[in-house]
């Protein structure tokens, strides 16, 4: 070590100059070994600078110390009402003599002086005084506290801010005073004539404060002043409006400063409505040296508050933990409203000792509390109802439900929201077959039971949902794929106004298509009997020959032989669900055939028209009797088609439908250009409201129409007839 330098001196005298020793606290005497913040104890004094008037201080207690962290009460007030929390560094606070030394006034706040009358107030101040002098506060506690630099700002200058009453948005503020080169008045912009100004004392390093042009430059939104005619801000016409001028950028040295804080980090944020509360907040964007910050937990949740990346507010992971204070943490609002929980009503008189009856969800969560972290915890996960719905999805009902669920455990959120969606749809069946598709392998899943209700019946069906928050954003772009529905429809991402995938100006074919599928019945784990998987089938294929789409609701007594439609699995079959129209209210079968052949399917409904038109006798003989199959109907027209061919042809000319364009390709234009030409034009409108295009047009049946568009059963038929006209025309001119 001796030969590593040849002039010690010299290297004593580089290494030391401008160094510090340690503070004398730490080394001798009561306090050795102290941090600064445990210097702060409870009872003691410090002067605050007035809110509103720089040159004024009143002396306050520290009521409470949490990590440097102070609640303070004024002397001369014992009401926790007025009590405010502060940051032992922040440039408001200064040691007891603090003002007489410098000159400055010593008065009650401003805006809390009228609660005490002048001699109450000096005598409060002369008790506290006398008392704190008895064990006054190291100086060592202000060690750390920056110098205020001088300002270059003129009254009339305009420039943006953080609201100080809503740090939501940034609003337009002027310099209303200047008290001296170190403190400034701002005053918020409000030029209607009633408006009571807003004032806050600012200095060159004030948070939150940053030039004109700041919000247009980074793409963010500037809150338009009050009373401000023109619709569109702009601030070239704002100053040559009120003949101000803008503060140059030399008054904001740093404007451009980031910290290295980053989108999607975790960190721990003052509720700024209530000062008290500390809450897991995100980080959703970083724009310059302001922070946007989404509290998590909040009973009533907030917009995204805006924060200086040097405030005073926030804090890093664990800071609550290690300081002792509660945490307004994730778990706090899972157990929002409770009436969401029960999907299925008619469920509940399920017997406890049924595996499916619905759990409570609060309970469940409260059995489970020691198990949930963070990796298992989601935030909020949002509803946006004006993105693009898809095909399956009811835009309307989608627009009923609540804008965000969570946050809380992955599996409980999600589920949640995917029931909402499941009951949103047209035919809950349907979107329930489709989320039974949605599966990735390297996903650490858990099966969850959903659950849906349609026409008084109940069904169920068993999906695996995620667990880990990393992957919630990727299930819910998966689920929205296979809904074919815009992928912001529900996820972590909140759109406010304009959807970044531009959904609001594409039809729907931009985000679905066609995709012809023979599907078969899957087994429903009961034992069917002989014949009836392979019936069904036949009959669908005659019925595709003849191009008819009608088709009677199959009894559930022919493929559920032990169960009840509410204990029934539900599985869905694609054919049936998009050739069926009219339902049972179409009809022609009498009771005794219903009751004898539950199996059998009903004859379509053109063929009964072709017999009624050509062989009335014969369809009265066919009416009566017990059993009629499709085959027998198909032979019927077979004998009668040789000697009524001339007859058949011109009946269905007459209804017969060309198309110029496949109707999967039409747009909601085309749609409603379409309903407009036929006898149903009063209705085009319902079409335009519910953005309806022609891959919607093939899926719309009677219940549907009747359900969704609240329409009466004739006007409800005679639009379903159109529509049947159209399905005619694809299959017989597009689905080949």
């Amino acid at each position: 070590i001796k030969e590593k330098y040849s002039d010690w001196t010299e290297f004593l005298v580089k290494e030391l100059t401008g160094s510090r020793t340690a503070p004398a606290n730490l080394l001798e005497g009561p306090l050795r070994g102290k941090n600064t913040v445990d210097l702060i104890v409870v009872g003691c004094l410090l002067e605050v600078r007035d809110a509103f008037e720089p040159t004024m201080y009143w002396a306050a207690r520290v009521q409470r110390n949490i990590g440097g962290r102070l609640c303070l009460s004024y002397v001369g007030l014992n009401d926790p009402a007025y009590d405010m929390w502060i940051f032992y560094l922040d440039t408001r606070l200064r040691p007891l003599g603090w003002a007489k030394e410098n000159n400055l006034s010593m008065k009650p706040p401003t805006d809390l002086c009228d609660l005490r009358s002048s001699s109450e107030w000096t005598e409060a101040l002369d008790e506290a005084t006398t008392e704190a002098l008895k064990s006054p506060l190291p100086l060592e506690v202000f060690k750390d506290h920056a110098d205020l630099p001088t300002h270059s700002f003129r009254a009339g200058m305009k420039l943006e801010m953080v609201s100080p009453v809503e740090p939501f948005h940034i609003c337009p503020v002027s310099v209303t005073k200047v008290y001296n080169e170190y403190y400034f008045q701002i005053t918020i912009d409000d030029l209607t004539s009633e408006a009571t100004p807003t004032h806050v004392v600012c200095h060159a390093e004030s948070l939150g404060i940053v030039p004109v042009q700041w919000c247009l430059k980074n793409g963010v939104g500037l809150e338009r002043p009050q009373g401000f005619e023109s619709q569109d801000f702009d601030w070239a016409d704002y100053l040559k409006h009120t003949g101000a001028e803008a503060a140059p950028d030399v008054c904001f040295p740093k404007a451009s400063l980031s910290r290295g804080f980053c989108k999607d980090m975790w960190l721990e944020a003052v509720n700024p409505l209530q000062p008290s509360e500390l809450c897991v907040a995100r980080i959703t964007q970083v724009k310059g040296r302001l922070l946007w910050l989404r509290l998590e937990g909040l009973t009533k949740p907030l917009p995204d508050c805006i924060v200086d990346v040097e405030s005073m507010n926030i804090f890093p992971v664990g800071w609550c933990e290690a300081n002792g204070y509660p945490l307004t943490h994730l778990l706090k609002t899972v157990c929002l409203p409770q009436k969401k929980i029960a999907v299925v009503q008619p469920e509940k008189q399920l017997a406890p000792s049924q595996p499916d009856a619905p759990l409570n969800l609060c309970s469940s969560i409260t059995t489970d509390i020691g198990l949930v972290n963070g990796k298992y915890c989601c935030s909020q996960l949002f509803i946006n109802h004006r993105c693009f719905s898809g095909p399956y999805l009811n835009k309307g009902r989608i627009a009923e439900l609540p804008k965000a669920v969570g946050p809380g455990k992955c599996a409980v959120v999600l589920k949640e929201i995917l029931t909402m969606l499941i009951n949103s749809a047209y035919k809950p069946g349907r979107v329930l077959r489709e989320l039974q598709m949605v599966e990735d392998p390297q996903w650490n899943c858990q099966e969850e039971t959903l659950k849906a209700k349609y026409k008084g019946k109940s069904y169920r069906s068993t999906m695996r949902i995620v667990r880990t928050a990393d992957q919630v954003s990727d299930f819910c772009r998966r689920v929205c794929e296979r809904l074919q529905c815009c992928q912001n429809l529900f996820g972590p991402t909140i759109v406010s106004d304009k959807c970044p995938e531009n959904c609001f100006s594409q039809t729907k074919t931009k985000y679905t298509y066609y995709k012809k599928r023979k599907v078969g019945r899957p087994s429903l784990g009961e034992n069917p009997q002989d014949g009836d998987m392979t019936k069904p089938a036949r009959r669908r294929k005659k019925r595709k020959a003849i191009f008819v789409q009608k088709k009677r609701r199959t009894s559930i007594v022919g493929y559920h032989t032990a169960e009840s439609p509410q204990d029934s699995d539900y599985y869905y079959d694609d054919e049936d669900e998009d050739f069926e129209e009219w339902g049972s209210e179409a009809s022609s079968s009498s009771p005794r055939e219903e009751a004898s052949a539950p199996k059998r399917g009903r004859p379509p409904r053109r063929a009964a028209l072709q017999r009624r038109a050509t062989h009335p006798g014969p369809e009265t003989s066919d009416r009566s009797s017990p059993r009629r199959t499709t085959r027998s109907v198909s032979y019927s027209q077979n004998q009668t088609a040789k000697n009524t061919n001339t007859k058949t042809e011109s009946f269905e000319e007459e209804d017969r439908l060309v198309l110029e364009r496949n109707p999967l390709e039409w747009s909601v234009s085309d749609v409603v250009d379409f309903i407009t030409s036929t006898d149903c034009a009063s209705l085009a409108k319902i079409f335009q409201e519910q953005d309806i295009d022609g891959q919607a047009l093939l899926l719309l049946t009677l219940p549907t129409v009747q359900e969704c568009m609240d329409l009466k059963l004739g006007p409800a038929i005679k639009l379903c007839h159109q529509i049947e006209r159209v399905k005619v025309a694809f299959y017989s001119q597009f689905a080949n």
